[in-house]
């Protein structure tokens, strides 16, 4: 079964993205991120300058490296190929996808609509039968 973490009170969502695909990458884990279409552009270029001693590879859906790229970053649609491990949702819904992932980390802001969605999701994955993981961002021990 999918596992399922959410990670709440993210100040600013694309470092913190940033951090966490690291993370991923040293797992030796491929990942679809999903963020805000205000937001795609962004977190595509921190990728590519946040660190120079890691490289992070990635592709956004719909521009034609997405088959060749271990990150695949969409405001929703979803990517051609069902080999990406990591869902990181940072959009307000569940994508009808989301169990054929190894794990599922949903990102949560502070900004009260935003937390609301995330009830809504949170209850959503109870129902199904999942068991969740939480991961309070605010806690100075818990940093992506």
């Amino acid at each position: 079964m999918t596992e399922v973490a959410f990670h709440f009170n993210v100040p600013a969502r694309v470092p913190y993205l940033c951090r966490l695909l690291r993370k991923v990458a040293a797992a030796g884990k491929t990942a679809w991120v999903r963020v805000p279409a205000d937001e795609l552009f962004a977190l595509d270029q921190a990728l590519w300058t946040f660190s120079q001693e890691d490289f992070l590879p990635h592709a956004v859906v719909g521009q034609g490296e997405e088959r060749h790229s271990p990150f695949v970053l969409s405001d929703g649609p979803v990517p051609q190929r069902a080999d990406l491990q990591v869902l990181v949702n940072g959009l307000a819904d569940i994508p009808p996808e989301f169990s054929r992932h190894e794990r599922v980390l949903e990102i949560v802001g502070t900004a009260d609509e935003e937390r609301a969605q995330a009830r809504q999701r949170w209850r959503q994955y109870t129902q199904w039968g999942y068991t969740l993981a939480r991961h309070d961002v605010a806690d100075p021990g818990a940093r992506a």
